[in-house]
């Protein structure tokens, strides 16, 4: 009996350290996936808010060739 109670032992513990290695694996590599993604999305937005920018100053660059007070009529509290 003490020879099976060693095979079962052994192979619980063999079990039991796979399984743990399986899940420990499985939460790092969602976690390798997951990071890229996060980041291509941040560097997309930054980019454009970047465009937006641009495209902001072209705007007040127009405003400002046509209606030179715009800014002043548009203040908060102005008027």
């Amino acid at each position: 009996m003490g020879l099976f109670e060693f095979i079962i032992s052994l192979v619980a513990l063999v079990l039991g350290t796979v399984t743990f290695w399986i899940i420990i694996l499985r939460k790092d590599r969602r976690r390798k996936h997951s990071e890229p993604e996060s980041h291509y999305q941040l560097s997309e937005l930054g980019s454009m808010a970047e465009s937006m920018r641009d495209r902001i100053d072209i705007l007040e660059s127009i405003l400002d060739a046509e209606v030179p007070d715009w800014r002043e009529q548009n203040e908060p509290g102005g008027k």
